[in-house]
């Protein structure tokens, strides 16, 4: 299911289309191997290390809160959850002296390891271009670090998915191209 949404007045179709593509995700297999890889971290001691761009970086944060805070359990370790896009100073430092697309990859050089998880939140799964040149690239680059390191990664992504969806071992995709609203996951 692909749809498109083309004004503000559609946007009661996109919020059911939304509910429907969530719905079927969240039956889908991905859905479970997602939720494995997760189980499996936690197990191993991992971190999930979140990262996106523009409003994508706020879902990274608040799925690493939501992660850390909301799956204690009484008697188990918590979740450990990192969000890259939360250290203002430490993320225009690497911008200012080795460039946007380093902003992920520089916090991940010395972090990452094979028990861990990258998320990455995409609107396009880092497959537009704009004036700026190619959208995302810093999480693909974030991306190919974590297959080095035999870390896995798990996008999350609307449209089509995108380089993300290749290169992720699981992307979780809700296919609603939105001009309106740039954010359906």
């Amino acid at each position: 299911m692909s749809a498109m949404v083309k004004n503000s007045f559609d946007s009661l179709k996109y919020f059911e289309l939304i509910r429907e593509a969530t719905l079927k995700l969240a039956k889908g297999k991905d859905y479970q191997k997602a939720v494995d890889i997760f189980f499996n971290c936690w197990k191993h001691k991992g971190v999930v290390f979140t990262m996106g761009c523009g409003g994508s970086a706020s879902t990274a944060t608040h799925f690493a809160a939501d992660l850390a805070k909301t799956t204690r359990v009484e008697g188990k370790p918590m979740f450990k959850a990192v969000s890259l896009v939360d250290n203002i100073p430490l993320v225009s430092a690497w911008t200012n002296d080795f460039g946007w697309g380093s902003i992920f990859t520089g916090q991940l050089e010395s972090w990452l390891n094979k028990d861990d998880i990258l998320v990455g939140f995409s609107v396009h799964g880092g497959s537009g271009q704009w004036q700026a040149g190619k959208w995302s690239q810093n999480l693909v680059a974030a991306m190919e670090l974590a297959k080095k390191r035999k870390a896995k990664i798990i996008g999350f992504s609307g449209f089509n998915g995108g380089v993300i969806k290749k290169m992720a071992d699981v992307c979780l995709v809700v296919p609603i191209n939105s001009e309106v609203y740039g954010t359906p996951v």
